[in-house]
């Protein structure tokens, strides 16, 4: 089932999404050759503690750190580790958090230092991928407008969408009804309606769409060891127009 926001509910979503995006532009700088992805789940743990909020993934369903982040062919979940990062390595950076019961979410792909051509193209194309997404959540709709429109610009560049893993509804659980996969015909699904909140995230494959995840039951990577890129925002569909997005600073 589907669960409408009231605005005073997406008001509270978007405190808790305002916490994750000041978050993430804290660890975007802090992103350098060196730094290990543990490091850098302190610090998140950090900033959301400091803002008032609760980090929304440690211990959701045993997972054991507040951030996910992600490094080159680990398309979502990283597990943060003594893992050092090192110069021209893309780190997928994945942070969500609660204000007063109401979640937010996001993400996006950072790169480490100097990376190459390629990587940063893969970067910018997923990044226009949620873009172009979130542009059809718009009333009237259908939930497949967004998908469609993620994995038309995905493919024309060359690139694979990851079918395993979906961007989903969001609210007083992380994940709410409904699934939001990035791949799919135009004019499918339920219509958008006023009162939707969703969290839309494309997760790109420089190679083959195919993933597995390891043996610590979290982290997804590419089977064929290619470069992934990952961004998220969490989005409200408004009465008119275009929707708003609660994690955007």
């Amino acid at each position: 089932m589907i669960i409408l926001k009231t605005p005073e509910e997406v008001a509270l979503m978007a405190k808790a999404s305002r916490v994750v995006a000041e978050a993430l532009e804290v660890l975007k700088k802090a992103v350098k050759p060196g730094v290990t992805t543990d490091e850098l789940d302190r610090l998140a743990e950090a900033e959301i503690r400091a803002r008032g909020a609760q980090p929304a993934f440690k211990g959701y369903r045993n997972y054991p750190k507040t951030l996910c982040a992600s490094v080159n062919e680990q398309v979502v979940h990283g597990i943060p580790s003594k893992r050092v990062l090192k110069e021209g390595d893309i780190v997928g950076l994945d942070l969500g958090a609660i204000v007063e019961g109401f979640y937010g979410d996001s993400a996006v792909t950072v790169g480490v230092g100097q990376v190459e051509d390629g990587a940063a193209k893969l970067v910018r194309v997923t990044e226009e991928a949620l873009a172009l997404g979130i542009e059809q959540a718009v009333v009237g709709n259908r939930l497949s407008d967004i998908s469609h429109a993620v994995q038309r610009h995905v493919e024309a560049a060359g690139y694979s969408v990851v079918t395993e893993f979906v961007g989903h509804g969001i609210g007083r659980q992380l994940h709410e009804e409904p699934q939001v996969p990035n791949y799919g015909k135009p004019g499918q699904g339920p219509r958008l309606q006023h009162g939707m909140v969703l969290a839309i995230e494309p997760m790109v494959n420089m190679g083959r769409a195919a993933v597995r995840v390891l043996d610590d039951r979290w982290t997804a990577v590419t089977v064929d060891g290619s470069l992934s890129a990952h961004f998220e925002h969490t989005i409200a569909v408004q009465p008119e127009g275009p929707a708003k997005v609660l994690s955007r600073l």
